[in-house]
């Protein structure tokens, strides 16, 4: 089990001094199982030792059936594995695993629990909305801007999409003004709208469609205080958010360390989900930033983005390739040692 492991690397001097502490957070979402392990870098900032991603399209159906079928589960298990061999070759002294919104759907995710844990090691926890809210914002938080009143952080996942409006207090911290977690992902908006066309006209009928479900969340934001898109940007996170921008950005293939952290105007990005509209799905998956296994997931994806744009619209966008994984890795590294 992995907690013997952290037992093993204290009794052999890993972890001891605070340079050499290594940790690792797994997020385990309804489309994607992410891991990072990082070690303290300069300041505040976390240095990145290692990362494993794999699509497993845990949530495949848990909308329609309520369970976890089987075949996700296998696949989960085995990159719940890989994910174990990363964490013991990299002698990581904390680690700390979650689940989202498809375990939290799922009848059935005490066996994935139970599975993981025999397996490969892994002890999941199921989060809660809340909890999940908390940590991308954790997580994305030094991103935002310092010369701005604050951010709506929005974090499109598989199985849910979370909204975080974060400010700026008078003594200069951010705080968290509201926080909100819609039931609405790319995999489930995705099997909602089935085999109908994501042409033009299928993604102007999804973008009316999200922009009446996430209206709600900015009605009871109003509540609370006036948000000014003028004095804020947004931030995003998610697959659907670093896939646009790497488009924008002229990549033909993928590169975290030119996505992350990377400004957009909102415009250019909406010129991006223009383009990408006049592809078929073929047309999609031949792109470097997309790919095959994200080709009839990215126009479900764009239309939410297309409704947090038009309930919140800010002119500037910045692009996080973090989240809830840097703000696990941030509280792991400020435990108090053993």
């Amino acid at each position: 089990m992995l907690e013997g492991r952290e037992r093993h690397a204290r009794r052999n001097g890993r972890g001891r001094r605070r340079g050499a502490l290594r940790v690792a957070a797994l997020d385990l979402g309804t489309n994607n199982c992410r891991l990072l392990i990082a070690t303290p870098g300069r300041g505040a900032e976390l240095r990145i030792v290692d990362s494993f991603s794999r699509i497993v399209r845990l949530g495949e159906g848990v909308a329609q059936s309520g369970e976890l079928s089987s075949d996700a589960i296998e696949r989960t298990i085995a990159a719940l594995k890989i994910c174990a061999e990363h964490i013991h070759a990299k002698g990581v002294s904390r680690v700390r695993a979650i689940a989202t919104e498809a375990c939290r759907r799922a009848r059935n995710a005490a066996v994935l629990v139970e599975r993981a844990r025999a397996e490969a090691g892994i002890e999941l926890q199921i989060v809660s909305t809340a909890e999940e809210a908390r940590l991308a914002a954790l997580g994305c938080a030094p991103l935002i801007d310092s010369r701005a009143e604050g951010a709506l952080i929005f974090d499109i996942g598989g199985g849910s999409t979370e909204t975080i409006w974060m400010r700026r207090d008078p003594d200069g911290t951010r705080s968290i003004v509201a926080a909100h977690s819609e039931p609405t992902g790319v995999v489930t908006l995705a099997e909602e709208w089935g085999a109908r066309p994501t042409d033009r006209a299928g993604f102007g009928e999804l973008r009316a469609q999200m922009i009446e479900r996430f209206r709600p969340l900015r009605s009871q934001m109003d509540q609370i205080a006036p948000f000014v898109p003028t004095t804020h940007h947004l931030l995003g996170t998610s697959g659907t958010v670093t896939t646009l921008a790497g488009i924008a950005l002229g990549l033909a293939r993928y590169d975290r360390a030119r996505v992350d952290a990377s400004w957009h105007r909102c415009a250019d990005i909406v010129r991006v989900i223009d383009g990408l509209l006049d592809l078929d799905i073929k047309g999609r998956a031949a792109m470097g930033c997309v790919g095959p296994d994200r080709a009839d997931l990215i126009v479900p994806g764009c239309a939410i983005f297309a409704a947090v744009l038009e309930l919140w619209p800010c002119t500037e966008l910045r692009v996080a390739d973090r989240g809830l994984r840097e703000g696990m890795l941030r509280e792991l590294l400020a435990r108090p040692a053993p």
